[in-house]
């Protein structure tokens, strides 16, 4: 009966069917034909198990930083950001696009999630590239890539629910995608001047050509009106692996830091586009809370009906090696995220393949990395692609056109990150052991 479920759950995620719906179907399978009798599960045990795990404070900081990046998009908070970068990185070749992706890991690192950077960034950067002559397809395929650097560069909203599935600690699995997280920013940044230089697309001339005098001037002027702006990120990274904040309290702080100041400094907050704000950020914690309601109760019950260890034993039907079997692992988090979004992935795979990952002998944190790059890979891995559809809107560029350079970013970027991840444990493992202290 459980793959009568699996195959329920795969045909709905297809034909476009919204997840939670999705993952409830393939629940009432189980609930009124699973169990070794075939006579199902009480739904009385399964309702109850599912408020159980939405009662978590780790939960709230989820929505704290979806508001944070709402707050920085109206506040223009993004805007000086951006500024600021550019007067480091936007006079090289290129430059544009080492702009693009720097501050996208910048707020990416604030709000945690990759739709809200990529909505405060695209919206800034896009009229900046068609200004400068970049095509279409490339800057909206980079910028959609980029925006995912916040599933690498904590906080993210995506390791937070690892973390409380798994019962890891927050920070260190928070520490285990930095490393990832900064290689695939110079992938990233070389990977769009190399495509640029082998089209010969002469672009950004002016930032190139800036003197040293120009360069001083632009630090002076665009470094004084950032400096509120640059609070953010210390307050929000500094506070907590500093140990001075747990996540859900930096989240609150970086809320409490960037109204006054997109309010009364940046003066692009109101009371009008502030509530506005808010508002779009409890129905979005809405749409992602009843998610993970319905894909808990879905979790459980093919724990219930041992799904990890008849993967296990189908994965050591073809080998029993444990990187070929990670490999498989692997090929199924990427076939998942091409369906669904990356917090469905972590919340529906994470108790059913951490099990199969600890027994062939990875450590829980190492495959917090692994999950962390695999997860953005899916999202901008066509058929479902949720982030490079979603770019392609915000800029105006068809899919067809993107198509290129992001096949270019997934084959040069992402998939050289996730194998030197997955094959060199010390990469992820080495922050969280000389911070935390952890195994090495």
């Amino acid at each position: 009966m459980i793959f009568l479920a699996l195959i329920i759950l795969m045909f709905c995620l297809v034909i476009g069917v919204p997840v939670p719906v999705s993952f409830m179907a393939s629940s009432l399978v189980l609930i009124f034909f699973g169990g070794p009798d075939g006579a199902g599960y009480p739904a009385s045990q399964l309702l109850p198990y599912g408020f159980q795990q939405m009662n978590s404070v780790p939960l709230i900081a989820i929505a704290l930083f979806i508001a944070a990046g709402g707050i920085m998009e109206k506040g223009k908070i993004g805007g000086h950001l951006i500024d600021f970068v550019d007067v480091f990185v936007g006079h090289k070749h290129g430059g544009l696009g080492i702009v693009a992706t720097i501050s996208c890991a910048i707020v990416g690192s604030i709000c945690g999630a990759a739709v809200a950077t990529l909505s405060c960034v695209g919206s800034i950067m896009f009229p900046r590239f068609e200004k400068e002559n970049y095509p279409r397809g490339l800057s909206a395929a980079l910028v959609a890539n980029a925006s995912l650097l916040g599933l690498l560069i904590p906080p993210n909203a995506t390791l937070i629910i690892f973390a409380w599935i798994s019962g890891q600690s927050v920070l260190a699995c928070f520490l285990a995608t930095v490393i990832p997280g900064f290689i695939t920013i110079i992938l990233l940044c070389s990977v769009n001047g190399w495509i640029l230089k082998r089209d010969n697309m002469q672009v950004a001339d002016e930032k190139r050509n800036r003197t040293t005098a120009d360069k001083i001037k632009l630090f002076k002027e665009r470094g004084k009106t950032a400096i509120p702006s640059l609070f953010l990120p210390v307050i929000v990274l500094g506070g907590i692996y500093g140990g001075i904040m747990t996540t859900t309290e930096a989240s609150s702080m970086a809320i409490l830091y960037a109204i006054p100041v997109g309010m009364f400094i940046y003066k692009g907050l109101n009371l009008k586009n502030t509530y506005q704000t808010l508002v779009e950020a409890a129905i979005t914690t809405g749409v992602i809370m009843v998610m993970l309601y319905c894909v808990s109760m879905l979790s459980r019950l093919y724990l219930l009906e041992d799904l990890p260890g008849v993967l296990l034993t189908f994965f050591q039907g073809i080998s029993d090696n444990p990187l070929v079997i990670m490999l498989m692992i692997n090929l199924f988090l990427v076939v998942m995220g091409m369906l669904m979004d990356d917090i469905s992935v972590v919340v529906l795979t994470t108790p059913i393949l951490l099990p199969i990952v600890m027994q062939i002998g990875y450590d829980p944190i190492h495959y917090a990395a692994i999950i962390g790059v695999n997860t953005g890979l899916g999202c901008i891995t066509p058929p479902a692609a949720p982030v490079l559809y979603l770019s392609g809107r915000l800029s105006g560029t068809p899919i067809d056109e993107m198509m290129g350079p992001c096949l270019w970013f997934i084959g040069l970027c992402w998939i050289p990150v996730l194998t030197i991840t997955v094959l060199i444990p010390k990469v992820a493992l080495l922050l969280p052991h000389f911070i935390l202290g952890t195994a090495w």
